[in-house]
């Protein structure tokens, strides 16, 4: 199997049509991601297969269950080089979707990938997390907020929820410690209004290594106070 039938495979194996068009989309954006590399530090990953699979189809793997489909309304918190929001919404093209990094550089590599594949209907943030959850115009207006690994699980719960509606979802994407930062986050979620749900299991192709989606709901209003000001959340996650 190649590297486009083995990306074929993976997206067809979350429930998505994977179109000529998304796979050239998304052939492109790994071309773009490679170039951009050579001057600013977007991935510690270029190989063509590599990328496919841990950073493209690990990022759709979040359509699992369905909590995110064709007309959520999706801010990524900490996108970096775009995962897994830009994957996300070249399979799914009517996504709304916010894109949120605190270093200009990435935000415009983005632009720059969104221009090149054509893609409408997303919002690019330089700015943190910290002060656009206190946004009028972000905070709890989203279906679901999404991360990758970006920081431990009470941190991005800080960094994310308040950006979620009340009934909507915190999808997080997390490697194979998942368990143990659960128990690390109970206080976390009870503060900021959040229940977990469940726990899937993604199996990616020519990995050993298992990785795991945490589903949360929002039951509740997130406290004014949260998030706290830039440097709080990691120097004392809730605890």
């Amino acid at each position: 199997m190649n590297n486009l039938e083995l990306l074929k495979a993976g997206i067809e194996g979350f429930g998505i049509e994977a179109t000529d068009e998304k796979l050239q989309n998304l052939k492109k954006y790994r071309e773009i991601l490679v170039e951009w590399n050579k001057v600013m530090n977007l991935t510690g990953i270029e190989e063509e297969r590599e990328v496919y699979i841990k950073h493209f189809l690990d990022s759709i793997s979040a359509v699992t269950n369905n909590y995110i489909n064709d007309d959520t309304s999706l801010i990524d918190v900490g996108t970096g080089a775009g995962f897994p929001g830009m994957p996300l919404k070249i399979c799914l093209e009517n996504l709304n979707l916010t894109l949120l990094d605190s270093l200009n550089k990435r935000i415009n590599f983005l632009q720059e990938v969104a221009n090149e594949l054509n893609l409408k209907g997303i919002e690019f943030i330089h700015g943190r997390a910290e002060d656009f959850g206190k946004s009028e115009e972000y905070r709890e207006k989203f279906d679901v907020a999404t991360a990758r690994a970006v920081a431990g699980l009470p941190i991005l719960m800080e960094f994310c929820v308040p950006f979620v509606k009340v009934g909507g979802y915190f999808i997080c994407l997390k490697g194979p410690n998942a368990n143990l930062e659960l128990e690390e986050s109970k206080a976390a979620m009870e503060t900021l209004g959040i229940e977990f749900v469940e726990k899937i299991d993604i199996k990616l192709p020519d990995l050993e290594l298992n990785h795991n989606i945490l589903v949360f709901k929002k039951i509740n209003n997130t406290p004014s106070k949260y998030p706290r000001k830039a440097g709080k959340p990691s120097k004392n996650p809730i605890k």
